[in-house]
C-alpha cells in the first residue's frame, strides 16, 4: 500500500489552556527538554518553586546523544528527586506526550507489562518507571499542561516555562 493511502491517526486536540496556580503547601516544578537534532545533544531543565517562599531552584543538565522526549522526562524526574519525601507538587510541562504518559497511559502500560496498546514496548520505559517510583515517594503529584514558549501579557504566567526552555537549550548546547 503506498504511504499516501495509510490511514492517518487523528491527533487529539490540546485542551483549552488554564493558567497555572499553585495550591497552598504545594511545590511547583516547571520543566522543559531540548535537543539539537533528534536524536542529538540534549538538555533538560527543572525550575523548582518550593511551597514555602524563597528563590526558585534552577536545575539542568545534558547528554551528548539523546532525544527531546528523554530530556522532557528527565527534567520532571530530576525536579521530583530534588524534593523531600511526602511533598505535594505540581509538575508544569509543555509536553503533551509526558502529560499523557503520566496521567492517561501509565496505568494501562503497567497492567500490560509495559507494553503499548499495540503490543510494542513502551518507549523510554526506564524514565517512565523512574518517574512512577518518584511519584510514589510523594504525598501528591499533579500535572499541569501549558502551551509552550509564547510571549505577551496573556502568557506572563509562563515566564518560568520560558526560563526552563532557555536552561534546557543552553544545556543541550553544552552537551554538544
Amino acid at each position: 500500500m503506498p504511504a499516501s493511502t495509510y490511514p492517518r491517526r487523528r491527533r487529539r486536540p490540546n485542551p483549552p489552556e488554564t493558567p497555572f496556580e499553585a495550591r497552598p503547601g504545594e511545590a511547583a516544578i516547571w520543566t522543559d527538554g531540548a535537543c539539537r537534532g533528534n536524536p542529538g545533544p540534549g538538555g533538560w531543565a527543572a525550575i523548582v518553586v518550593h511551597a514555602e517562599a524563597g528563590a526558585p531552584a534552577e536545575l539542568s543538565g545534558g547528554e551528548a546523544h539523546t532525544t527531546n522526549n528523554r530530556m522532557e522526562y528527565t527534567a520532571a524526574l530530576e525536579g521530583l528527586r530534588s524534593l523531600p519525601d511526602g511533598s505535594r507538587v505540581c509538575i508544569v510541562t509543555d509536553s503533551r506526550l509526558m502529560l499523557d504518559s503520566m496521567t492517561r497511559w501509565i496505568d494501562g502500560w503497567k497492567r500490560k507489562g509495559w507494553k503499548t496498546a499495540g503490543g510494542d514496548p513502551v518507549k523510554n520505559q526506564d524514565l517512565v518507571q523512574a518517574l512512577d517510583a518518584e511519584m510514589a515517594r510523594h504525598a501528591e503529584v499533579r500535572w499541569h499542561w501549558v502551551r509552550g514558549h509564547e510571549t505577551g501579557a496573556a502568557h506572563a504566567h509562563k515566564a518560568l516555562n520560558d526560563r526552563a526552555d532557555q536552561l534546557a537549550v543552553a544545556a543541550a548546547a553544552a552537551a554538544g
